[in-house]
């Protein structure tokens, strides 16, 4: 089939899905269970529910959040919240490790709630364990953004091709998926279609909320005076629960928060209100300090390049609340990779885009390929490498050899996109190894080259060269990464 066929196939789907947006479902999880022990009301308190396993027992110590108030349900399995019923839209609880996730868009974990009840009850249903483990392979991906039949068809026949192959390599392996944000364009619309494509990994999969999932028609609920009203992330949070949760994995504890303050009309500020804030001292109440934490955001923290444009406002706030905590974050937004590690135990995962440079190629705009990281996770250790989408998992960098980086003739230059300071990159000429080879920042050429030559200005700092002797016949790269992992390539001279 081609891709023509293809995008007209698309295109009708997405208009059938059209039909299907107002038809989502806002109430999951309602009464879930089929205990119905009696609760008795509580004075000032508007939530109150039951959390019972697949045997119908009562589970203690499940931390249980309005967006705004915590608490824990007691040894009855019982818990009670007083929430502001116009303002807090969502209830939703902290996936003990102890229990399972079902292999879809996760949606076990929330409800909706009702200011057209004077006493929501909202019960929650876990599924046990059969056997704990603190072993799993954790998936992030930024920012698909599909907004036309052709992004939703590049999308579904490579992005979506390429992560069902890493996860039958991986099978016999507990995996889990998160996106970091812009799952679409502004196009509520192709919020239907995009979740069924996402359940077709048959693997869980989590969601944070980046500046394109937003209404641009309203403010968010933060900057909306009339929490009645509707607001930006309203549609977002209709498919994919509230904006702000957390659950555990193992030893790890993985929080998604949103960190676009919006306005209408595509307004915002990469940032944290006070309240979000606030929401994270709560959620890491529960937690031991120097447990491993992922946190996924939309816009990252910490980037250095691009005079730190796109980067979290108040992202100092943020690094002061996991001090303690052993903290990877996980980011989109820009389009390009870029690795820091802002604060002692904090390490900034800023990963290269699924569409790259918004679907006009195969690359980002810092040359790394779109694609997606793979996280393997055993106990406390954490190993990452970034998958190229329709690249060997080995593909870690790209070569050009002398006159192919117009900006570089007499070099050769490699371009290394998961780098960090830790790296070692050498190089040999003949066989002779000649040491490392030199950092630099420039524009990378397959970016400019997708551009039809002309580039934007972005300068990436994971470029490196050296200027081959001209009887050099054969040289070779040598990557080796943090974890002592070597990745070559060798190109011919002559």
């Amino acid at each position: 089939m081609n891709k023509r066929t293809l995008s007209i196939i698309y295109g009708l789907i997405i208009l059938f899905n059209l039909s299907l947006l107002n038809c989502q479902a806002s109430t999951n999880n309602i009464d879930n269970t089929s205990d119905k022990t009696q609760i008795s009301d509580k004075a000032g308190m508007t939530v109150k529910g039951l959390i019972v396993d697949n045997n119908n027992k009562p589970v203690e110590g499940v931390v249980v959040n309005d967006g705004k108030n915590f608490t824990t349900s007691d040894q009855n399995g019982i818990y009670y919240l007083p929430s502001e019923l116009s303002r807090n839209k969502y209830v939703s609880i902290s996936i003990p490790s102890d229990f399972d996730i079902e292999k879809n868009v996760a949606n076990s974990y929330f409800t909706k709630l009702s200011d057209k009840e004077a006493v929501n009850r909202r019960d929650f249903k876990l599924n046990k364990r059969i056997k704990k483990t603190d072993k799993f392979v954790y998936i992030a991906i930024s920012d698909p953004q599909v907004k036309t039949s052709s992004d939703v068809s590049r999308l579904e026949s490579e992005t979506m091709t390429d992560l069902k192959s890493t996860i039958k390599q991986n099978a016999g392996k507990e995996i889990y998926a998160m996106t970091l944000g812009d799952n679409v364009f502004d196009k509520m619309n192709l919020f239907p279609l995009y979740k069924t494509m996402l359940s077709s990994l048959k693997v869980p999969v989590f969601s944070t909320i980046g500046n394109h999932d937003f209404d641009l028609k309203y403010n968010d609920l933060h900057n909306t005076e009339n929490p009645t009203n509707n607001y930006a992330e309203e549609i977002y949070e209709s498919f994919f629960g509230p904006v702000d949760y957390s659950f555990n994995l193992g030893n790890v504890h993985i929080i998604s928060m949103k960190n676009i303050d919006y306005f209408a009309g595509k307004k915002y500020t990469e940032q944290f209100t006070p309240d979000q804030l606030e929401w994270l001292k709560k959620d890491l109440g529960y937690v031991k300090p120097g447990t491993v934490i992922f946190l996924n955001l939309h816009a990252p923290t910490a980037n250095k390049t691009s005079k730190g444009s796109g980067n979290t406002r108040n992202a100092a706030a943020l690094f002061e609340i996991l001090k303690g905590y052993q903290v990877h974050i996980f980011a989109g937004h820009t389009h390009f990779y870029e690795n820091e590690e802002p604060a002692p135990g904090i390490y900034e995962h800023n990963i290269g885009a699924a569409c790259g440079a918004w679907w006009a190629g195969g690359v980002n705009r810092c040359g790394a390929p779109n694609g997606y990281l793979i996280v393997d996770v055993n106990g406390k250790e954490i190993k990452w490498h970034y998958k190229s989408t329709g690249k060997d998992i080995n593909y870690q960098f790209r070569v050009y050899k002398p006159a192919e980086f117009a900006t570089q003739a007499n070099y050769v230059v490699a371009n290394v996109w998961d780098w960090d300071s830790s790296y070692q990159i050498k190089y040999y000429e003949d066989g002779v190894s000649k040491g490392s080879m030199e950092q630099f920042e420039d524009e990378d050429q397959d970016f400019i080259t997708m551009k039809n030559g002309t580039g934007t200005g972005y300068h990436t700092l994971h470029l490196f060269r050296f200027q081959p002797k001209p009887e050099t016949k054969t040289a070779k790269i040598e990557v080796t990464n943090r974890f002592g992992e070597i990745y070559t390539q060798s190109i011919s001279l002559k």
